[in-house]
């Protein structure tokens, strides 16, 4: 992480906070980066399915010295039980982190609804809200309800 923010550090000087963008981990060895373990679950964008990754981005981030927000963490998946499990696994690292004093003033999903992915088009399904393209018809997914008893508890449970 060090690598890709010292060079911004300068220009973040009196900034408010930082925003953290987090949606799976990259292993590193001796040799570099390492391939994905043999049976890693796979999201639509061939990301390993791995929530944990946020907890250990905030806290490397936190070093920083500034207030975070999540303002992406999200799934591309068909299943929409995924999605709910991918949220519920990263608050609770979130969870943990606010416990240790760590400074996170807001988490944002990635995204609302289902997207254009640059390269990949419609075919990644990010979203808690589905989008029928021919009809622009939006339907609220259960991660988008699950999503709605967090922010209403402002707790997991």
């Amino acid at each position: 992480m060090e690598r890709h923010i010292e060079d911004f550090l300068p220009a973040m000087a009196g900034d408010d906070y930082l925003g953290v963008q987090n949606y799976t981990r990259t292993i590193v060895g001796p040799n570099g980066m390492q391939p994905h373990p043999e049976d890693a679950e796979l999201t639509q964008m061939g990301y390993e399915f791995y929530p944990q990754a946020l907890e250990g981005v905030l806290r490397r981030a936190a070093a920083l010295g500034f207030p975070l927000v999540v303002t992406e963490n999200g799934l591309a998946t068909d299943d929409d039980t995924r999605r709910a499990e991918f949220v519920r696994t990263a608050l609770e690292g979130v969870e943990r982190c606010l416990a240790d004093g760590i400074d996170v003033r807001g988490y944002y999903y990635w995204s609302a609804l289902d997207n254009f992915e640059w390269m990949f088009g419609y075919r990644p399904t990010f979203g808690v809200i589905a989008v029928d393209r021919t009809t622009q018809r939006r339907e609220a997914k259960a991660s988008a309800r699950y999503l709605g008893t967090v922010a209403r508890r402002n707790a997991l449970s």
